[in-house]
């Protein structure tokens, strides 16, 4: 269990002009090493802590696609979907987006997953494969006369 000292501007909402900064958590600031902590509500009303900003406000993570034979290393902002993860690998690969399947952790993943819901963070490994129908049917066009 975890106690937090009351305070009446820890349910004030922050304004953009008054940032606080948050002590480092090593730092000896006479109240028990505890940094000062900055909070936000978010529009559902849940009270969390703030997040720092970095980046331009986006996190991105590099995924390592395997196609089988290459890797391919790719950066993409943490909260994107799978859909879009696919349109950045059909620039480096030229599959078309509905010619790949990807599989995250063992299992197929739709377009509008999204890739921190799923858990895929930074320097994971994403499977990428050409659809066997789709291949399946180049080739039959392929070899008919």
């Amino acid at each position: 269990m975890i106690k937090l000292r009351y305070s009446k501007r820890l349910f004030k909402r922050s304004s953009s002009s008054s940032k606080q900064q948050a002590a480092p958590r090593g730092g000896d600031n006479g109240g028990g090493g505890a940094g000062e902590i900055e909070w936000e509500v978010r529009p559902g009303g849940m009270l969390v802590q703030k997040r720092e900003e970095g980046r331009g406000g986006q996190e991105t993570v590099t995924v390592r696609v395997s196609t089988g034979f290459s890797w391919h290393h790719v950066s993409i902002g943490a909260t994107s979907t799978f859909g879009e993860l696919k349109v950045m690998l059909s620039m480096v690969t030229g599959l078309k987006t509905r010619e790949q399947r990807l599989l995250f952790r063992g299992k197929e993943r739709d377009d509008t997953d999204h890739l921190h819901m799923v858990g895929v963070r930074d320097k994971d490994k994403v499977l990428l494969l050409e659809d066997p129908a789709l291949k399946d049917m180049k080739l039959r066009a392929l070899s008919a006369p």
